[in-house]
């Protein structure tokens, strides 16, 4: 019998000047990045988030910890690509990810692309599997003001192997 399991995750950071904006590891051109104790990929995160949470194993917090400097800076891809190794251990694969990056500027159309490309080489996925949509606050709230930027995800898993564990 298979089983499917769904996930959320979420994630926000404030918005902060000379740093990269990096969402879904694609470095996105801009005049402020996100500010974090890792690169601040908000996108990332919350896949990430999305995968640990559908298998039951936690959080981002959980595994990656800002208070280690080994994560420091560190690529965000290396926190998803660990969430996806940790699901397959526990007998799952990625049926498909739904995610939305909420950003009042700039405009992101432009990268969707590439940052499904980058997501969906990250979890070993066909690019009809990872979306990837954008959407602004309406200049309401935090991120409405420019001040922040926050991002949801879905992810879908699938039991292929029987549970692992005794």
């Amino acid at each position: 019998m298979s089983e499917i399991r769904t996930g959320i995750g979420w994630d926000a950071h404030r918005t902060a000047p000379n740093r990269p904006l990096i969402l879904g590891g694609v470095v996105v051109p801009s005049d402020f990045g996100l500010d974090g104790h890792s690169d601040a990929d908000v996108l990332t995160h919350a896949i990430t988030d999305a995968i640990l949470g559908a298998a039951a194993l936690g959080d981002i917090g959980m595994h990656f910890p800002d208070t280690d400097p080994r994560w420091r800076g560190c690529d965000s891809i290396v926190f998803l690509t660990h969430a996806k190794e940790l699901a397959e251990q526990q007998g799952y694969r990625i049926v498909n990810v739904d995610s939305t990056v909420i950003l009042e500027r700039p405009k992101l159309k432009d990268f969707r692309d590439a940052m499904r490309s980058r997501l969906a080489d990250a979890l070993g996925l066909e690019l009809d599997r990872v979306s990837v949509k954008f959407k602004t606050a309406e200049k309401v709230g935090p991120v409405g003001e420019g001040r922040s930027a926050e991002s949801q995800a879905i992810v879908t898993l699938l039991r292929v192997n029987q549970d692992p564990r005794p």
